[in-house]
């Protein structure tokens, strides 16, 4: 393992004696660790007691924190008629059907994320093999008929989208370090929560395995799996 710089190893020393602790107090000891000159991003993984690898056990859904995570992304939204009119009021940065498609097939990315209603889907399926991913799914909660809320909830950063890698972690931000204690404690009980609810049937044991929380300089804290789960379940 490389070594890390004077500033993270000051930091670890702050966080030593802050582990296995309550959601809030983790997160007090993240914030007072955060010492890079940028509103660092904090950051939650969660380690869950599944098998990705078969299918009746992956993990993945969205959910909406109450504070967002104080991130700007850039909505494009396939849609015509009343709901383009909709997406438009919303905030979406770029609406728009066929043309729309001809614009991403022409090599446009000005986006972070894509939205579509489902009468729209027989179009963008086009862009299947080019964007991957980055299509708009139903299992996201972005092909949706409720495109205005879906838009509000991502244009304040407060819909998130989780999915459990091969490693059977969740990754998540859930804030920024200029963020009260609170906020953060709030944003990572929703997300707890979402997660208790989406377990699988499959999984059997212990679900939840670890939680960490950190920011993106700085060294993690590993809270009370027991505590937050009390928590996100009040």
């Amino acid at each position: 393992m490389p070594d890390r710089g004077k500033r993270y190893q000051e930091a670890a020393k702050k966080v030593e004696k802050v582990q296995n602790v309550e959601p809030a107090d983790a997160i007090a000891g993240v914030k007072d660790a955060a010492s890079a000159k940028f509103d660092e991003t904090v950051e939650v993984a969660v380690r869950l007691g599944v098998d990705p690898r078969h299918g009746d056990q992956m993990v993945r859904g969205t959910t909406s924190l109450p504070h967002g995570t104080g991130k700007v992304r850039r909505v494009a939204v396939f849609a015509k008629g009343e709901k383009a009119k909709e997406a438009e009021e919303a905030g979406a940065d770029v609406v728009g059907a066929e043309d729309l498609v001809t614009q991403i097939q022409g090599g446009w990315r000005e986006f972070d994320i894509l939205v579509a209603t489902p009468d729209m889907m027989s179009i963008v399926s086009k862009l299947g093999k080019t964007l991957g991913p980055r299509m708009p799914n139903p299992k996201a909660g972005t092909v949706t008929m409720d495109v205005s809320k879906v838009v509000q909830d991502i244009k304040r950063a407060a819909r998130v989208e989780y999915r459990v890698d091969k490693a059977g972690i969740i990754h998540m931000p859930i804030g920024k370090v200029s963020f009260s204690v609170e906020q953060l404690t709030e944003n990572l009980s929703t997300l707890i929560s979402a997660l208790l609810k989406a377990r699988p049937s499959a999984a059997k044991g212990r679900y939840l395995k670890k939680i960490t929380v950190s920011s993106t300089m700085g060294p993690g804290i590993d809270i009370d799996v027991q505590r937050a789960q009390a928590t996100a379940e009040k």
